[in-house]
């Protein structure tokens, strides 16, 4: 292993064609024992688990081996070095790069959060799919050949360079932190999320277990050990998407081929859809949820009144069971009820406000879902009110792809890893790569999707309340806002309005829910903390880097040693890793959220300014300044004003107005083009940029590549 990372250290002049080759044969052994040695493990858990060997033991296994193997890399491949630390060396092969940044990009949102959104959106969760990978367009055409040309090590690098002073570069940092941060602590809580249910431990220690193995990785070795680990973490990873998926294919199609017996399970589960709608059973929890409905908008009109009158009747209740002698479960539940209702009326309208939205969704045939095939909500055809929702529901899937593509086309933690490539060739191979190794997964998502509706819809939903398998408990346990059901019209049959289950365990719990064997939810968990982890090393990396490079090296201390710029990159890392590590902790936002957010935050912050960088020369300080500003002050504006939990952390009071139905998600369809049009109005508005850098600009465009 210590040759293996000595022969990467390689500068670029030494990296000759005989030992590239060297290189390459090597690591393909390498990486090719890794991958038998980890399939061997599979299998030989297995085997014993077929023995009687306990699940906890499977689930600490997965846990500790893998993350063992990432720590041995980071102790490995350890380093001080400035070029290693930050590009590891800008000597790795296109198509390993290509799958560290499909490691780097596949965070806890694809792995965890894809399939579930799916499965709850249906069609429209096909935004994420096609926004994801068409980003991958726009960095090969626009931004990767440049960037590696450039050849310097952070993104806030490029905006100082090409725009001069301080302020394009500082303003680089803060998006840079802004983006990143929001990001890493959506993969944190998804490590928190696999390590509790992999090991039973509660997840605030889960997250803080898991950050071990985040730092263990990019504090000893930077993007050097960064590089090599997530090339493992994501043969991990693919393994453990692919093989639930293809034994799920296989038990319900005898197609060991998802995306060809996709079709064929996607009708199966339409025609199941068409009978639920017009159940009994489903019809009368709709009405209860209906009557809950009213009663909540009912206590919203007159809040303090209703407050009391609940606080009145619960009391009443405690005092009638304690009279009558009722069984202690019966007062206790009732004194627990009295003690967790709302002490104020602020306190009672938030809480009867998201039980309202709940009741609203829960009124609605198949639970609030739209038909699987269907693409968007209402209907073309239909009356008024029908084809305004049909038309809001198709802008939003449009804006959502708008930002999901140029926010893939400008997160800095992905831009930065075209700067570790040998040339500007081998970056732009190393995008068609990553986009081959994003694909193999991209394309399983949809399947797996509609195979584990197949599976709740013809499995669960109809079960009796009295045989309910073991995973629903389970996962209710870790988190009960993730899962939960409840009788609610109390015919002992499971309906699916009852089922609450939230997308983050859509994946996790897909061998549970197949009757898999346990192995294979240990394998499923390994891969999703593998993803959580390299996405997580990535982004602290950047975040790390651009405070000591950026901040520290280029604004305070130019006379900084080397040694001096990396020590202080890892003690920022640390910094930063605790801090996102508390965050996750509090459980602010669902995944999906904050990931998307960051779409919406690194488009608007940076795809303005990168582009027209490269290829318009008048583009200037200011315009670049003012741009980046608008664009990124827009889209937080719009983010705070719309979405519930910011609203509720800024205080905001009233009813969120969002602008022609744009969910806040897409903040950044609004941020783009602001960001776009201040940027070229300043710049024509002030003097053109000096002389120098337009030259560098025509050389950065034009001068021949190297190999």
């Amino acid at each position: 292993m210590s040759r293996w990372c000595e022969r990467t250290a390689l500068s670029k002049p030494a990296l000759t064609t005989s030992v590239s080759r060297a290189l390459m044969a090597r690591m393909n052994k390498l990486y090719a024992l890794y991958t038998l040695a980890f399939v061997a493990l599979v299998v030989l858990l297995g085997v014993l688990e077929q023995l009687g060997m306990p699940r906890s033991w499977i689930g600490f296994v997965f846990l500790f081996a893998t993350i063992g193997v990432y720590a041995g890399i980071g102790l490995v491949c350890r380093t001080t070095d400035a070029t290693e630390y930050y590009v590891a060396g800008r000597s790795v092969p296109a198509v390993y790069n290509g799958m560290a940044t499909g490691a780097d990009w596949m965070s806890a949102a694809s792995f965890i959060g894809m399939a579930g959104t799916l499965y709850i959106s249906g069609y429209t969760g096909l935004a994420f799919v096609l926004g994801w990978t068409g980003g991958y367009c726009l960095v090969a055409l626009l931004l990767a050949p440049y960037l590696r040309k450039f050849a310097q090590f952070t993104i806030p690098d490029f905006l100082g360079e090409r725009y001069g002073g301080h302020a394009p570069r500082l303003l680089g940092v803060f998006a840079v932190i802004l983006v990143s941060f929001t990001y890493v602590v959506a993969q944190i809580y998804g490590v928190g999320l696999i390590t509790s249910r992999l090991t039973g431990v509660a997840f605030e220690l889960g997250v803080f277990l898991g950050l071990g193995g985040i730092l263990v990785c990019s504090f000893l070795g930077g993007m050097r050990a960064v590089t090599w680990t997530q090339v493992a973490q994501y043969i991990v990873l693919i393994i453990a998407f692919l093989v639930p998926v293809m034994w799920l294919s296989v038990k319900q199609t005898s197609n060991p081929i998802p995306q060809v017996s996709y079709g064929y399970q996607l009708a199966q589960v339409g025609e199941r859809e068409q009978a639920l709608m017009v159940d009994a059973g489903e019809m009368e929890v709709q009405a209860i949820f209906a009557q809950q409905a009213k009663d909540l908008a009912a206590k919203l009109e007159s809040p303090s009144a209703a407050l009391r009158a609940q606080r009145k009747a619960a009391e009443a209740e405690v005092a009638r069971l304690k009279a009558a002698q009722a069984p202690l479960s019966e007062r206790a539940a009732a004194e627990r009820y009295l003690a967790t209702m709302p002490r104020t009326v602020d306190g009672a309208v938030q809480l009867w406000r998201k039980q309202l939205e709940v009741a609203n969704t829960k009124s609605q045939p198949l639970n609030g879902m739209l038909p699987h095939a269907q693409p968007f909500a209402g209907d073309p055809n239909g009356t008024a009110q029908e084809r305004e929702t049909f038309d809001t529901s198709r802008r939003n899937f449009i804006a959502l792809v708008f930002c999901l593509v140029f926010g893939t086309a400008a997160l800095p933690h992905v831009l930065v890893r075209y700067y570790t490539t040998p040339g500007v060739r081998s970056a732009r191979q190393s995008v068609t790569w990553s986009l081959f190794f994003i694909l193999l997964l991209y394309l399983a998502a949809p399947a797996l999707a509609v195979m584990v509706k197949f599976e709740i819809f013809n499995g669960l939903v109809g079960s009796s309340f009295d045989n309910l398998p073991g995973w629903v408990s389970a996962w209710s346990k870790v988190d009960p806002s993730l899962l939960s059901l409840t009788d609610v019209n109390k015919d002992g049959v499971v309906q699916l309005n009852e089922l609450s289950i939230g997308g983050d365990i859509i994946v996790l719990a897909t061998p549970e829910i197949a009757g898999l064997p346990y192995v294979v939810s240990g394998l499923i968990a390994a891969g999703g903390l593998a993803a959580a982890l390299s996405t997580a090393d990535g982004l602290l990396l950047t975040v790390a880097n651009a405070l000591s490079h950026d901040l520290y090296y280029k604004l305070i201390d130019p006379k900084a040693s080397t040694a001096r710029r990396v020590t202080i990159s890892k003690m920022l890392l640390l910094v930063v890793a605790l801090a996102a590590a508390y965050v996750a902790a509090q459980k602010p936002a669902d995944i999906l959220f904050l990931v998307s957010a960051a779409f919406s935050l690194a488009a608007s912050a940076f795809f303005p300014a990168l582009t027209l960088g490269i290829f318009w020369k008048r583009a200037n300080r200011f315009g670049a300044v003012l741009g980046m500003l608008s664009g990124l002050g827009v889209t937080i504006f719009y983010m705070v004003g719309t979405q519930p939990w910011l609203r509720s952390a800024f205080g905001l009071q009233g009813t969120p107005e969002l602008w022609w139905g744009i969910q806040p998600i897409s903040a950044g369809v609004f941020g783009v083009p602001v960001g776009f049009a201040v940027m070229v109005v300043a710049s024509l508005l002030t003097p053109a940029p000096p002389l120098a850098v337009q030259r560098m600009v025509q050389r950065l465009r034009y001068a021949k590549s190297d190999p």
